[in-house]
């Protein structure tokens, strides 16, 4: 008997919800999607003009959050003409990057390996890096992951940085209030078993909208009793325990099939949930 067989999986990510639904149907398993996330990019004009400042090497550091980010950054810049201008730029300044994917893009764009890099993945993992660094007086370019980053920032002004500059390629929004109330709907009467979660807003997203109804508590005993959470990542398991979420299935390679392998696993008894 597969693992996931007579089990109703709900992907709250968009991104890559083809691949994983054909995954969780080869185990067994029946996939819904219910995006409890949407992502926009910003306006290109405006993100030009950032490059445009940014190639002009005013900044001493770079302190970049996401591979997508990243990426975006380099091909808006590489759109109007200053693609070459902003790798130099990268090459010349000290980054500091945050999370595996941002350390592969650097990588692709051969800018090799940052000088600070987190140990866990996390914000706070790339905080405790930074701490032996001296940015007093220091030009700071950060990127951020669609969602303010009030704590690094705070770092930031703490260490007495001289200016810094927030950029967001990107941003995450609410999905529809249709969606949430769908998949809020089959957590609470049990139609699903589990939910996958990809990044930390999703999550953010639903509870957000439970409060809102005074649902919390019930969604809550949900995740304690009968369905099971899963998060890709511990950014996304961070989010999750804020909102005292405290059963998580969270696979040890932050990869979105890895988190299905985990499940399975965990449903088989050879994987504890965290």
């Amino acid at each position: 008997m597969k693992r996931l067989e007579g089990k109703t999986i709900a992907l709250a990510g968009k991104r890559k919800s083809e691949e994983l639904s054909k995954l969780i149907s080869n185990l067994g398993g029946t996939p819904i999607v219910r995006p409890a996330q949407g992502t926009i990019f910003l306006d290109d004009s405006n993100l030009e003009q950032e490059i445009k400042s940014l190639v002009q090497g005013k900044y001493d550091w770079f302190i970049l959050t996401t591979g997508i980010g990243t990426e975006t950054l380099y091909k808006t810049a590489e759109r109007i003409g200053l693609g070459d201008e902003f790798i130099e730029t990268l090459q010349k300044a000290n980054i500091a990057a945050r999370g595996y994917k941002t350390k592969n893009m650097l990588k692709k764009l051969n800018i090799g390996s940052p000088d600070v890099k987190d140990d866990d993945g996390t914000t706070s993992g790339l905080i405790r890096a930074l701490q032996g660094v001296n940015l007093k007086g220091c030009k700071v370019a950060l990127q951020l992951h669609g969602d303010p980053a009030p704590t690094l920032i705070e770092y930031l002004e703490e260490q007495g940085v001289e200016e810094y500059k927030e950029i967001l390629p990107y941003q995450h929004i609410p999905p529809s209030r249709e969606v949430l109330e769908q998949l809020v709907n089959e957590i609470l009467e049990r139609k699903v078993d589990a939910v996958n979660f990809t990044s930390a807003p999703q999550p953010r997203f639903l509870f957000a909208y439970v409060k809102e109804k005074g649902l919390y508590d019930q969604l809550i005993e949900a995740f304690e009793t009968d369905v099971v959470a899963v998060a890709v990542g511990k950014i996304t398991a961070a989010a999750l325990k804020e909102e005292n979420v405290k059963r998580i299935v969270i696979p040890e390679e932050e990869r979105m099939g890895s988190a299905i392998i985990a499940l399975e696993q965990f449903y088989k008894g050879t994987y504890a949930a965290n």
